[in-house]
C-alpha cells in the first residue's frame, strides 16, 4: 500500500484479517418451501470480486423454473392462508422472520461481503439491520390496512376495500443484494400478496438465505419463491408471464423499458420501476467546504460509487471552487481502497469484471472528451475488480461522463456563477433520482430542492434513507415508490362497493 491509502498498481490490496467465511449452504432455487435443482439441471457461477475466483454454483432458473414457482404462488395466493390471515398475524410471523436474520447478522453480511465486494464491516451495521428493520416496519403496518367510508351523493352506502394485488414477480439489482430484497419483499408480504422474486445472478447468496430463515420463521409455502438466473431468461419470464399480477423491478433505465414493454404485451400488468440516475450535489459558497468536501466524496464513493443516487455530477460555486476542488482531491488521494473483510478499508472491489471494464472504459472517455483527470483514473493492484476513486474538472455537461450512469466511483465536477445556473445545470438530464444541496440559507435550500426534478432531495446531508421516507424518481428513474406507506400501497389494489340504502332518514 502507498502512503495516501491506495495500493500500487503492482500491488494488490491488503489480504483480509482471519475472518472464516461460512461456507454456502443455499445454493438451489427456493420453490414452495423446498430447495431445489432448476428443471434443467443448468447451473451458473458466482464469482468473489476480490479474486475474480468462483464462489460456488447455483441452480440456474429458467422459464419453465418461473412457471412451476409462480404456480405456487398462485396456488398460496388464491388457497393458502397468508392472504386469508388478520394482519395482525401476517406481522407475528414477520416479525419471527426479522429476529432470525438478526441472528444470523454476521453470515448474512459475509454473503453480501463476497458476493458483491460491499465491505463486512458497513453491511454488518448497515445493511443487514435494515433488513430487520423494514421486516419490523411493514409488519407494523400489516394490521393498518383499511379503506374508508364515502358519502354518496345518491342513496348509496359505498366504501373501499384495500386489497392484495396478488402474485408479485420482483427483480432486483446486484449492488444492494440484502436491502432491496427487504425493499420489496417486505411491503408486498405485508399487503397478503405472494411472490417470485429474481435476484441478480451476480449475487444470489443472500436472497436464498432469507428465503431459508423466511420458511423457519414461517411463512407458508409458496408465498415467497426465490429463483436466481439471468435477465433474458428467468427475468423476461417474470416480466411476461401471464400468472404473474404486478412487477416490481429496480436496475438499468433500458432493462426497464423492455419490462414495461413485456408488461404491457402480456396480461398488460402494473409496473413499478426504479432505475438510473446521474445525481446532482449543488454546494453553494456559504457552504463549509470541508464539510461539502466529505459529503460530495461519500457521494460518489459509498459502496464503491455503485449506488443509483451516487452524487456522480458536483456542482461548486466558483467563490468557493478552487479551493473545494483542492480538499476533494486530497480527501480523495486518502481513501483506503482495499479487501472488503479489512475493517481499514473504505472502497471494496466493483462487483464484477464487466462493470469493472465499464468504469474504466468511461474513465476513458472523459479523458478523450478533454476532461481533466485529477486524480485516480487506474485499477488497483492486480487481481480484483478494484478501481481508485476518480475525480474529474473542466467537465462540460454534454460530456458522456456527465450524462450517463457509471455506476462506479468516477465523480464528474463542475462550478457555476448563479442559482438559476445551478438548477439549469441539475436538470440538465435524462434521470431524476436525487439530488443534493450544500448551502446555509433556508431560502436556497428552498428554490432550489422546489426546482430540480428528482424524487428525493437532500439539504446537507446525503444517503438520508429510512422506512417512511418514500424513495423513487422522476424523469427516466423510473415510477413508484420503494419505502414508506408508498411502497405498501402499490402492492394493494382498491375495490369500492356500493349498495342502495332504502328509506333512510339521511344520505
Amino acid at each position: 500500500m502507498t502512503s495516501n491509502g491506495h495500493a500500487t498498481n503492482d500491488s494488490s490490496p491488503s489480504p483480509p484479517p482471519p475472518f472464516k467465511i461460512p461456507p454456502i449452504k443455499f445454493t438451489n432455487l427456493f420453490i414452495n418451501g423446498q430447495f431445489v435443482h432448476s428443471l434443467s439441471g443448468k447451473e451458473f457461477e458466482t464469482i468473489d470480486p476480490r479474486t475474480g475466483e468462483v464462489i460456488v454454483k447455483i441452480s440456474e432458473g429458467r422459464k419453465e423454473d418461473i412457471d412451476v414457482a409462480v404456480q405456487a404462488a398462485r396456488h398460496a395466493f388464491d388457497n393458502g392462508p397468508w392472504p386469508r390471515m388478520s394482519g395482525a398475524e401476517r406481522a407475528r410471523i414477520m416479525m419471527k422472520w426479522a429476529d432470525l436474520i438478526e441472528e444470523n447478522l454476521e453470515e448474512l453480511a459475509a454473503l453480501d461481503a463476497i458476493d458483491a465486494g460491499k465491505l463486512f464491516h458497513l453491511v454488518k451495521v448497515l445493511d443487514i439491520p435494515a433488513v430487520a428493520s423494514a421486516i419490523r416496519y411493514y409488519a407494523g403496518a400489516a394490521d393498518k390496512i383499511h379503506g374508508e367510508v364515502l358519502k354518496a351523493s345518491r342513496e348509496f352506502h359505498a366504501y373501499t376495500l384495500m386489497e392484495p394485488i396478488g402474485v408479485v414477480g420482483h427483480i432486483i439489482p446486484w449492488n444492494f443484494p440484502s436491502t432491496m430484497f427487504a425493499a420489496k419483499v417486505s411491503p408486498s408480504l405485508a399487503a397478503g400478496c405472494t411472490m417470485v422474486l429474481k435476484p441478480a445472478e451476480q449475487t444470489p447468496l443472500s436472497a436464498l438465505f432469507y428465503a431459508h430463515l423466511a420458511k423457519q420463521a414461517g411463512i407458508p409455502d409458496g408465498v415467497l419463491n426465490v429463483v436466481p438466473g439471468f435477465g433474458p431468461t428467468a427475468g423476461a419470464a417474470i416480466s411476461s408471464h401471464m400468472d404473474i399480477d404486478k412487477v416490481s423491478f429496480t436496475g438499468s433505465t433500458d432493462v426497464g423499458r423492455a419490462i414495461m414493454h413485456a408488461a404491457a404485451s402480456s396480461n398488460l400488468k402494473p409496473v413499478s420501476l426504479e432505475l438510473g440516475g446521474k445525481s446532482p450535489l449543488v454546494i453553494f459558497d456559504d457552504a463549509d467546504v470541508d464539510k461539502a468536501a466529505d459529503l460530495a466524496l461519500l457521494g460518489i464513493l459509498f459502496n464503491k460509487g455503485e449506488i443509483c443516487v451516487a452524487s456522480s455530477r458536483v456542482f461548486v460555486q466558483e467563490g468557493i471552487y478552487d479551493e473545494f476542488e483542492k480538499k476533494l482531491v486530497e480527501k480523495a488521494k486518502a481513501w483506503v481502497v482495499g479487501d472488503p473483510f479489512d475493517p481499514k478499508s473504505q472502497q471494496g472491489p466493483q462487483v464484477d469484471k464487466n462493470q469493472f471494464e465499464k468504469i474504466l472504459s468511461y474513465i476513458e472517455i472523459g479523458k478523450q472528451e478533454g476532461a481533466t483527470l485529477l486524480t485516480g483514473g487506474k485499477r488497483v493492484g492486480n487481481k480484483g475488480y478494484y478501481i481508485e476513486p476518480t475525480i474529474f474538472s473542466n467537465v462540460k455537461e454534454d460530456m458522456r461522463i456527465a450524462q450517463d450512469e457509471i455506476f462506479g466511483p468516477v465523480l464528474a465536477l463542475m462550478k457555476f456563477r448563479s442559482i438559476e445556473e445551478a438548477i439549469k445545470g441539475a436538470n440538465n438530464s435524462r434521470y431524476g433520482l436525487a439530488a443534493g444541496i450544500v448551502t446555509k440559507n433556508i431560502d436556497t435550500a428552498n428554490t432550489v430542492s422546489r426546482s430540480i426534478r428528482a424524487g428525493i432531495v437532500w439539504i446537507n446531508c446525503y444517503f438520508a434513507f429510512g422506512n417512511d421516507i418514500p424513495y423513487g424518481g422522476y424523469k427516466q428513474s423510473g415510477f413508484g415508490r420503494d419505502f414508506g406507506l408508498e411502497a405498501l400501497h402499490k402492492y394493494l389494489q382498491v375495490k369500492s362497493v356500493v349498495t342502495p340504502i332504502y328509506n333512510s332518514p339521511w344520505l
